[in-house]
């Protein structure tokens, strides 16, 4: 139960930072927050990462509720018990949602983390992005350190 209680509160926190940047801000506005490095820019994203697919939002509803639904099945049944696979899915099930709300309700997804890596403008991402990323990386950390406890039994 916990573990969807995290993703609700990520979901939240996602919502909210989306309505506040629809709210407050014109598309294509930008301020710094750390010079040449992080800026809140408003945009839209009706693809998926970095625009591809755009406009195919069937598409995105069909595969983010059948995404949906397989997170569920495994944090019921093979993530059961077990803490960072937990985490992981939670954490991707909530990037999900947050996401699959904006396409439903908007049609279009609402991005504003804006990075520049050193001279390179990363692609503009938001909370539900970085939710699924990180989940990502948390499953990727315990499934490789439960292949090297299992090749030492």
């Amino acid at each position: 139960m916990i573990y969807y209680l995290i993703a609700l509160a990520i979901i939240a926190i996602d919502q909210i930072s989306k309505w506040l940047i629809v709210a407050k801000m014109e598309i294509g506005e930008s301020f710094s927050i750390i010079e040449n490095v992080l800026y809140i820019t408003s945009h839209r994203n009706r693809g998926a990462a970095w625009g591809i697919l755009e406009g195919q939002m069937w598409f995105f509803y069909i595969v983010t509720i059948i995404v949906t639904v397989v997170l569920i099945y495994f944090l019921q049944t093979w993530a059961k018990g077990k803490l960072m696979l937990s985490l992981g899915i939670s954490f991707m099930l909530a990037g999900a949602i947050g996401n699959f709300i904006d396409r439903l309700f908007r049609g279009e997804v609402v991005d504003f983390i804006d990075v520049y890596i050193f001279t390179y403008n990363y692609p503009i991402f938001n909370i539900a992005d970085s939710s699924l990323v990180i989940g990502v990386i948390i499953m990727a950390i315990q499934m490789i350190k439960e292949e090297k406890a299992a090749k030492k039994e």
